[in-house]
């Protein structure tokens, strides 16, 4: 198939057919990559405030009144990350994180979410290569999104977890090294924009789109024939 071209558009849930019959490509569209590099630009100045930032300067929920010293803000958002990649059960379907990945660099790529290019970037040589994270079925924190099995995708990023490629399990470290691909550091608001959204959910209510087409589809056909063989 054709490379995909991800811009900040609407797409219909028929054109999510090809991630789940195989590989696929994408790259990002200029006025994607514009609005990835603006949005980044304009949260470097936030972030370098004296001001309290949710998630970014501070703890999280009940813990948001706590400032977190300059120094750690990277640590911060890789303990986010590890903290809640915490699923269970069996992995999802490698197609339906196909479409997770698309759907994630599809977000960003609207220019809301202050992260770097590079992070996106990231993504895409994730999907580009078929490198997709072993994501549990289950498991999550009931707020905010997916945040659970998005923690097992942001877990690849930065070179843990586990991954599926060519079809077999490995550690994630084992197949960037054989690829070539550096895992990166999370900046400042990384980790928690990794985690936040429903991703997860949307591309299962693809999933379930796409087979009940194909029965409601297989369902008029045979129909059909009953009628035509009962004359």
């Amino acid at each position: 198939m054709d490379t995909i071209l991800i811009s900040p558009k609407k797409f219909t849930y028929k054109q999510f057919i090809p991630f789940l019959n195989g590989p696929v490509k994408a790259r990002l569209s200029k006025i994607a990559i514009q609005n990835i590099s603006k949005s980044q630009k304009d949260f470097s100045h936030i972030k370098n405030s004296s001001k309290p930032i949710y998630g970014v300067n501070t703890g999280f929920g009940n813990l948001s009144h706590i400032r977190i010293d300059n120094n750690n803000l990277e640590k911060l958002q890789i303990n986010l990350v590890k903290s809640h990649a915490s699923g269970i059960g069996d992995p999802l379907d490698i197609g339906t994180v196909r479409i997770i990945l698309f759907l994630k660099i599809l977000n960003y790529a609207y220019g809301y979410s202050g992260i770097r290019l590079e992070l996106v970037e990231m993504l895409l040589k994730l999907l580009n290569n078929d490198i997709l994270p072993l994501i549990p079925k289950k498991g999550s924190v009931g707020a905010s999104g997916d945040l659970a099995p998005l923690g097992h995708l942001a877990l690849v990023l930065i070179g843990e977890g586990k991954v599926f490629y060519n079809g077999k399990k490995y550690k994630t470290k084992t197949v960037l090294d054989r690829v070539g691909i550096k895992p990166i550091i999370l900046g400042p608001k990384e980790g928690i924009s990794l985690i936040n959204g429903t991703q997860v959910s949307t591309a299962l209510a693809i999933k379930a789109s796409i087979r009940g087409c194909i029965l409601t589809t297989s369902a008029d056909i045979a129909g059909a024939l009953s009628v035509e063989n009962s004359f």
